[in-house]
């Protein structure tokens, strides 16, 4: 498959996510410029079909563009996460590594990451056998808040969090990805520490953030 059609497959599925299947929709979507004619090379592959205005995936079709918005929001979570990359920055390499990126790094990547349900602006990760099969083997290095011990610190790598309000809540105190917190403590009630600030939460709110752990030498 070519990279051209990966980015317009990747399109597509872009759109179905928030209902829309015009062709229109998708090239709105699409990161390069895509002609009507591609579409066509994509249903004579049988990738897509066809009808009037409307694109709608095969069952092959969807299965590699899902392999491709997999990729690539697993790409911008290890960049986000890792290396602290946001923006046009991450999203540029993450167009790079979608297209290159080996099965088995792939699975590594979603491991090493704690199996990410969502990226860094939210976005749902399709799972892929290794989230199925909970693979463990190399080590999470994204881990829930709650892991941390009193006088830990780690930098919040993405929210999970149980409805849009409790999460414009937590974005509310400034809990944002990439901002460092301490635990200060966890009993009687879970307390961090974060930019000048002391916060009190429920576990079941806490457990839903995931940071990176950071060494006590470099914490903040």
């Amino acid at each position: 498959m070519k990279e051209r059609q990966e980015e317009i497959l990747e399109a597509i599925w872009k759109t179905s996510e928030i209902g829309q299947y015009s062709i229109e929709a998708i090239k709105k979507k699409c990161a390069i410029e895509m002609a009507e004619s591609d579409l066509s090379e994509l249903e004579t592959l049988g990738m897509i079909s066809l009808t009037e205005d409307r694109v709608v995936f095969s069952k092959d079709g969807k299965t590699i563009a899902e392999r491709v918005v997999r990729r690539h929001r697993l790409a911008e979570s290890l960049l986000s996460s890792v290396l602290s990359l946001r923006d046009s920055k991450m999203e540029e390499i993450a167009c790079q590594v979608e297209h290159t990126l080996l099965p088995e790094v792939e699975e590594a990547i979603c491991t090493l990451l704690g199996h990410p349900e969502v990226c860094p602006d939210g976005k749902p990760i399709p799972p892929g056998s290794c989230c199925e099969r909970h693979l463990t083997k190399v080590g999470t290095i994204v881990s829930p808040m709650t892991d941390l011990k009193p006088g830990e610190s780690g930098k919040i790598s993405y929210i999970k969090p149980a409805s849009h309000s409790q999460l414009h809540q937590l974005l509310s105190f400034g809990l944002n990805p990439g901002v460092v917190v301490r635990m200060h403590r966890t009993t009687p009630a879970l307390c961090i520490k974060f930019a000048h600030t002391q916060l009190a939460m429920d576990d079941e709110i806490a457990k839903n953030i995931f940071v990176l752990r950071i060494p006590e030498n470099n914490g903040s």
